[in-house]
């Protein structure tokens, strides 16, 4: 029972990626580049180690990405003051200009999947998606080096 709620959630997920990826490709940006700019919004001036934490992705990943962003123009890198090594990261006005015309898209999303659903239904799917969240979370990763 829980297997088939398992590839349904992974279903849905894949789903809602690409349905985002088709939408958001007019605006000429991916669902990752997006989900850094949305991120970096909330995390503006952070150094690009602890954003790729932010990110669950690793420093090369990371570094690729904000290089692409950088190159479009939708993010710019800082030296730190305190740090020389360290870069800060900052959306320009165009990477805020651009976070705000994906916003809508990302939002009419949301709104479709949940179209025909009531409140209550809503906020029963968000809690125990939460607890599943939770659940796996609390199980923890799987060891990398197992299974060697």
């Amino acid at each position: 029972m829980t297997e088939d709620l398992a590839r349904l959630v992974w279903d849905t997920a894949r789903l809602l990626t690409r349905t985002f990826e088709s939408r958001a490709r007019g605006l000429g940006v991916t669902r990752e580049q997006w989900l850094a700019l949305a991120t970096l919004a909330r995390h503006e001036g952070t150094n690009q180690v602890h954003f790729a934490q932010i990110m669950e992705m690793d420093a090369i990943g990371l570094c690729r990405l904000v290089d692409r962003l950088e190159a479009a123009g939708l993010v710019r890198r800082e030296r730190d003051a305190a740090d020389r090594r360290a870069r800060r990261l900052y959306l320009t006005q165009a990477g805020w200009a651009r976070l705000d015309r994906l916003r809508p898209l990302a939002q009419a999303l949301g709104a479709d999947l949940g179209a025909g659903i009531g409140e209550a239904d809503l906020a029963t799917a968000r809690a125990v998606l939460g607890r599943m969240m939770a659940n796996i979370a609390r199980s923890g990763l799987p060891d990398e080096g197992a299974g060697s």
